[in-house]
């Protein structure tokens, strides 16, 4: 399994020496993610891993909720293999923002977020939103120091998403679904997805909303209000 997306590549290495190479990798990332989780946690900072496919509407979510709730302090971190088009976008909505671009890379690491944190230097008493590289696959193998993972989708995705990508709903705390306001036009159904997203992981939120719209985007603010609280 490759390290980087976890894609196989076992043709020219023993089995066993990946495995150690990638479980080196991961324990590594692992406690850069405890110490940036620790280091948050002492300055009252809550920081969110947001997840989803390219398109879902993550950046959307993030620069409506910045724009809606004035009461508190955001920053954001933008994850994107190239380009600053999302940064741009979150500090024209109001927040501070630092862009990671990744280049080949499909994902975030705790390396990357310890970086742009000692940048970013978010304030005290902060919601710090990571806004993870495009897809449902490598995001979710890695830690970043987050209070919690959220995973956007959107109606026009399908419902089966969760027997697709099964590591990344195992992990998540919430399910996003946006673009609610779409269906009437597709074929979805919000209670299978919760059914296939609840068989792998038990107690994950399942939240259907319109960034568009604003339908159901309260409900969005008091999960995280909720989360904000929870030490």
């Amino acid at each position: 399994m490759c390290v980087t997306c976890g894609c196989s590549d076992t043709a020219s290495r023993p089995d066993t020496e990946v495995l150690l190479l990638e479980e080196r990798v991961l324990a590594k990332n692992d406690h850069l993610a405890a110490h940036t989780r620790a280091s948050l946690a002492a300055e009252g900072i809550v920081a969110l891993n947001v997840m989803s496919s390219p398109g879902a509407g993550k950046t959307s979510l993030l620069e409506r909720t910045i724009r809606e709730r004035e009461d508190t302090t955001f920053a954001v971190i933008e994850g994107d293999q190239e380009t600053s088009f999302d940064a741009d976008r979150i500090r024209a909505a109001g927040a501070r923002a630092v862009q990671v671009n990744t280049g080949a890379g499909c994902h975030l690491d705790a390396d990357m977020v310890h970086r742009a944190v000692h940048e970013l230097a978010p304030k005290p008493g902060s919601v710090l939103f990571v806004e993870n590289v495009g897809n449902l696959v490598c995001p979710a193998l890695f830690d970043l120091g987050e209070r919690a993972k959220v995973v956007v989708i959107s109606v026009t995705e399908g419902d089966d998403k969760p027997l697709k990508y099964p590591h990344m709903f195992a992990a998540a705390d919430l399910v996003v679904v946006n673009k609610t306001d779409l269906m009437p036009y597709v074929d979805f159904d919000v209670d299978q997805l919760a059914k296939h997203a609840r068989s792998l992981n038990p107690g994950i939120d399942v939240l259907p909303l319109s960034v568009r719209s604003g339908e159901r985007i309260d409900e969005w603010y008091g999960w995280l209000d909720r989360t904000c609280r929870t030490t």
